[in-house]
């Protein structure tokens, strides 16, 4: 699956949709600001946590970190794991802000 831009995904929002958005950046960051209705999930945590997840396995996901780096680590290891269609959000929430 391809990657997500934070336009796209602001279009999507706006129109309605509320697609699975995991933020994968650390508690504190995520306290300072998110992209409303996503769940938090730090990096480090998230091996211990995709049994949690396993129910959103051939649904859409969307990661993002603060520039995308943490999160496409985080699809990787979600991919590995056997879901089939998750999305980096490219620029993470640096660039979705400014979206």
């Amino acid at each position: 699956m391809t990657d997500i831009t934070p336009a796209e995904l602001k279009q999507r929002q706006a129109a309605g949709e509320t697609p699975t958005i995991i933020d994968v950046r650390e508690t504190w960051e995520n306290e300072e600001g998110h992209i409303k209705g996503s769940r938090n999930i730090p990096l480090g945590t998230l091996p211990e946590k995709v049994d949690e997840l396993e129910d959103l396995k051939e649904q859409e996901i969307i990661v993002h970190c603060k520039g995308g780096g943490r999160s496409a680590s985080a699809k990787a290891l979600l991919v590995q794991h056997g879901f089939r269609n998750v999305r980096n959000l490219l620029g993470g929430f640096q660039a979705y802000q400014q979206a």
